[in-house]
């Protein structure tokens, strides 16, 4: 059982290493990784933008509501804008595009590989990760890094509105913290984030629609198990990436 548990992690591990040395000696098809950038962007955009909203709302009541409780209201603008931009943002990004594009390549490759058109490709000797597979994951780590500055954006935005409006903060205070406490490393870490999310995103979607089950039944399952064993890696590598940034790179003014 175990063995036959490992023989799928080594093939996603290997797929992985493969789309990284294609990239770095061949580079990419630009045609057919601008269409799925478009593709990816296109179905993405909009829901990011709806979930950001409610996203940065939420964690700004929630972080106003605690400060006023111990006294560190003015401290709400640097707490609610790190969370959203070293977080949310990341991980809202990368869970529309696992839910939303990744769900659409997994099905897209998933009916080619039932239909034998991978199959084909390997027999004429033509590079199915070259060819498929490279274009996906590069457009869905463009798309990523470009939607979480937008989801940065949108949260923000939304955070400050919901605090000072609804809450009844002060918008200099607000604005004030923010600017003392935040620095460039956390923009970057939040861009680091939703490059290895996007990555993540379009190889586990690309890999469940290569190696399906046999019918449109096994295409569906492949699609569920893309977006489920997605999520739980995204949320295993943020959990890395903060631990290890938290560690290294001191806060500002510590």
């Amino acid at each position: 059982m175990s063995a036959r548990a490992l023989t799928p992690t080594g093939r996603l591990f290997a797929l992985g290493l493969d789309t990284v040395r294609i990239v770095a000696t061949r580079g990419v098809r630009p045609r057919e990784t601008l269409e799925q950038f478009w593709f990816l962007a296109s179905v993405s955009i909009l829901p990011a933008i709806l979930i950001a909203i409610p996203f940065g709302a939420v964690i700004a009541l929630q972080l106003g509501t605690l400060t006023i409780q111990i006294g560190a209201q003015s401290f709400t603008g640097a707490a609610s804008v790190l969370a959203v931009v070293q977080q949310a943002s990341p991980i809202v990004t990368a869970l529309v595009i696992a839910g939303a594009g990744g769900a659409a390549i997994c099905a897209d490759l998933g009916s080619r590989t039932i239909r034998d058109e991978i199959s084909a490709m390997t027999v004429l000797g033509i590079s199915v990760t070259q060819r498929l597979v490279v274009p996906r994951v590069v457009a869905a780590v463009a798309v990523a890094m470009l939607l979480n500055g937008l989801v940065s954006v949108v949260g923000v935005m939304g955070g400050y509105f919901f605090n000072v409006v609804v809450q009844g903060g002060t918008p200099g205070a607000y604005l004030a913290s923010f600017t003392a406490l935040a620095q460039i490393q956390d923009l970057f870490v939040g861009e680091i984030k939703a490059a290895i999310f996007g990555f993540i995103a379009g190889l586990v979607a690309a890999y469940r629609g290569l190696h399906p089950a046999p019918g449109p039944k096994g295409v569906g399952e492949a699609v569920n198990q893309s977006v489920v064993i997605t999520f739980l890696l995204l949320f295993a590598a943020n959990f890395v990436i903060t631990t290890l940034y938290l560690q290294l790179v001191p806060g500002k003014g510590a």
